[in-house]
């Protein structure tokens, strides 16, 4: 299954305005990067977040969020949310905002 082209263009539409990043395909979809780390994406009709191990720990509390498993070993600090979860534009933008704010305590590569 391809990836959702629409989550992705809200997705750019969100991040094209922030400094330092980029976007990759990866996973089959579309993966965004800050300052050389990746830090959200779009596989198939999820959005895809990394939010260090204490942040994903309390999304996935949430009945929409679920851990990132396309392999069957699932990526620490990182969650897959359903789109019911960032149905605006405001919704997306709180999720995204955790993941930069979280990618910005990484070292830049």
């Amino acid at each position: 299954m391809p990836y959702n082209e629409a989550i992705e263009a809200r997705i750019k539409s969100i991040v094209s305005g922030w400094q330092n990043t980029d976007s990759k395909k990866m996973f089959g979809g579309v993966c965004h990067l800050l300052n050389g780390n990746m830090f959200c994406g779009v596989y198939k009709d999820f959005l895809i977040l990394r939010l260090g191990q204490e942040n994903a720990d309390r999304a996935l509390s949430l009945p929409s969020v679920k851990p990132f498993d396309i392999t069957g070993r699932p990526m620490k600090g990182w969650v897959m949310v359903a789109q019911d979860e960032f149905e605006n534009d405001s919704a997306l933008k709180a999720w995204l905002n955790q993941a930069k704010k979280f990618v910005r305590t990484l070292p830049v590569k």
